[in-house]
């Protein structure tokens, strides 16, 4: 873990950084710690490797050249990116503030001149940095092998993908600051953690169908309980983006389709742009507010 010091010397006085400078102090300490400690290399490992062995895979059906375009590899890392990217993200999160306070390093950070928003943002931004530099690594590997064997192809889906896994990151870490701030141990922080992850997961798709059969759910409802889903939004967003319509998905999708047509995607995006922004707001509140650190 890194050291941390805001203010400058001037002479013989000390001046406080603006509020957009402390915040970035702490982005820039907790981007360093991220990007050297193990789990960002095994992730991005991970990561890579996956992208690049889906892209084999997907060729299998396609033919010729070993590998498929960029289109049916989007296709390929759909469920892939909603088991991992979640996961990764969720663990991230969930250590940071209360592996600080775990540590007795909280204290220090707080005898900072930082308010408990410029620490909690700044943790988030950093975090959110090194996530968005791991997955944009590991796409781009991918990509690099794409071009060289299969063309340039269904790019473009392909990089609407990429921006819908970091949307998917940034809010999955958003949810994250919240168990953080609420943990006071690292281990209870995980364990919840991976007891959302799961939530998530199995409501994206089973629960949806099993909830659509149980409660005979109408195709307006089914679709608004997906949209609300973070991971089930992610998935819309790219079947339409490689579609142009959510038709492939059935009497939903196609409800879907004609009801909000071109705007789709908007709304979709809008909703994972939510997810990114409201639970970490919710966090900085509820920081905010605690007597003891």
């Amino acid at each position: 873990m890194t050291t941390i010091q805001v203010g400058h010397s001037q002479g013989e006085h000390t001046s406080c950084l603006s509020y957009a400078g402390g915040l970035w102090v702490i982005a820039r300490r907790e981007f360093r710690d991220a990007i050297s400690s193990r789990w960002f290399l095994l992730y991005s490992l991970a990561f890579a490797g996956l992208a690049v062995a889906v892209s084999f895979l997907s060729l299998s059906g396609s033919g010729s050249q070993g590998f498929a375009g960029f289109g049916r590899t989007a296709a390929g890392l759909l469920n892939l990116i909603m088991l991992i990217v979640p996961l990764m993200a969720l663990s991230v999160g969930a250590g940071s503030i209360a592996g600080e306070r775990e540590r007795g390093t909280l204290l220090y950070i707080m005898a900072q001149p930082l308010s408990r928003s410029q620490l909690l943002l700044g943790k988030y931004v950093g975090l959110a940095c090194a996530l968005s530099c791991l997955l944009c690594l590991g796409f781009g590997i991918s990509a690099l092998v794409l071009v060289w064997r299969a063309g340039g192809v269904g790019v473009g889906a392909y990089l609407v993908l990429v921006g819908a896994t970091v949307l998917l990151a940034l809010a999955m870490l958003s949810i994250s600051m919240v168990v953080s701030v609420m943990s006071r141990r690292v281990s209870v922080a995980t364990g919840v953690a991976l007891f959302l992850w799961l939530a998530f997961v199995l409501l994206s798709d089973l629960g949806l169908m099993a909830g659509t059969l149980i409660f005979k759910l109408r195709v307006q409802e089914v679709f608004a309980l997906g949209v609300i889903n973070p991971l089930q939004a992610f998935k819309l967003l790219v079947i339409f983006s490689i579609n142009a319509s959510l038709d492939v998905l059935g009497p939903v999708g196609s409800y879907a389709s004609r009801v909000y047509g071109e705007w789709l995607g908007w709304l979709i995006g809008g909703v994972m742009a939510m997810w990114a922004v409201v639970p970490v707001t919710l966090a900085v509140i509820l920081f905010a507010k605690r007597i003891t650190v």
